[in-house]
């Protein structure tokens, strides 16, 4: 396991970064490593730099369940870290040596001068494209002469209508400006523009502002023990998260169906969630009316409302139960179904 993610540049374990108490994936080969070797999706909370207007696709960073955190940390292919006091120590605390600094501004100059020179090229393509298309046809006569001439040259041309000189001098004006950038006429002073300066000078343009989006390879220091052995605090719900996903199944969150986790047989990309979880304690009271809706609502969408959690244990121990595992976890399935006289009638199953 830890050859295959040495191949795509994962070194375990990696980071989980805590921030107002969320745990944050920030790197996207972590987040496709976890989901392939550890059935772990997470959500992703980021907006798109490209439609920063809309919700409906949303892009790094993910952000884990705590219930997710703790099962890597367990497993010991991920550690947490305080996303703040570790970037006060690296970077505020002389974390970084002068020559790792200057390492660091340089790639983030020079991510900026070809995000620069991108944006340069972009513009230049722009109206090159505008240019053709005003120009590219056939048949001359079809280009009304008033595109053919600047503003300034207008009433120029109409003072100067009678004489025949004016007219053509005019022409070859417009189209000596068709074909300048509109900075060749700009007054002559210095400007603070990108555009201007990538335009005038053949020198680097100004590079743009680069924030980074993952703390490597600041960040990339082995774990302290204390570091490594914090474990996420999780809800009562956790041994029967662990249970379903030691079974093979993939969970998300399950606020759309009222529940708290949804169960997949695989990658949910590819099936549809077969079971309504939710997860209590032992001894734990509940109503008998939210048994009932847990079960309706699971049929009436095709799904299995499932509910379970540990069985405390004596202290002389005991022989396993009928129905559970290792970890004491047994889980119920509630499912409506109809009997020959019409009636509906609730079965709890026993989910082994």
């Amino acid at each position: 396991m830890a050859a295959q993610a040495a191949t795509i540049g994962i070194t375990e374990p990696f980071p989980i970064f805590t921030l107002a108490h969320r745990y944050l994936l920030y790197d996207i080969d972590v987040v496709s490593y976890i989901r392939r070797e550890y059935n772990i999706c997470g959500v992703l909370i980021g907006s798109l730099p490209q439609a920063p207007q809309q919700n409906v696709f949303l892009g790094l960073p993910v952000e884990l369940l705590p219930e997710e955190a703790r099962l890597l940390v367990e497993k010991g292919v991920a550690h947490v870290v305080d996303d703040v006091v570790k970037h006060k120590q690296s970077f505020l605390s002389n974390g970084l040596s002068p020559e790792e600094r200057k390492a660091y501004q340089a790639a983030l100059r020079k991510q900026g001068v070809g995000a620069a020179k991108e944006a340069n090229k972009r513009t230049h393509d722009r109206k090159k494209t505008a240019l053709k298309q005003k120009l590219d046809t056939e048949d001359w006569n079809d280009i009304p002469e008033d595109m053919l001439r600047p503003k300034a040259g207008r009433k120029k041309r109409d003072r100067a209508e009678k004489t025949k000189d004016s007219a053509e001098t005019s022409v070859e004006e417009s189209y000596d400006t068709l074909f300048t950038s509109t900075t060749d006429f700009a007054p002559s002073q210095p400007t603070t523009s990108r555009t201007a300066s990538i335009a005038g000078s053949s020198t680097e343009p100004e590079p743009y502002a680069i924030t980074p989006t993952t703390s490597y390879p600041q960040l990339q220091s082995a774990p302290l023990s204390k570091e490594r052995y914090s474990l996420p605090k999780v809800p009562p719900s956790y041994p029967l998260y662990k249970h379903l996903h030691t079974e093979g199944y993939f969970l998300a969150p399950g606020l759309r169906f009222g529940c708290q986790y949804m169960a997949y047989p695989g990658d949910p990309l590819r099936f549809h969630s077969h079971f309504l979880v939710n997860g209590m304690d032992w001894d734990q009271e509940f109503d008998l009316l939210d048994l009932v809706g847990g079960g309706r609502l699971g049929t009436g969408v095709k799904k299995a409302f499932l509910i379970g959690g540990q069985e405390e244990r004596g202290q002389g121990g005991g022989e396993q139960p009928a129905g559970g595992n290792a970890g004491g976890v047994r889980a119920f399935c509630v499912e409506w179904g109809a009997t020959l006289s019409g009636t509906l009638h609730m079965e709890v199953i026993l989910a082994t």
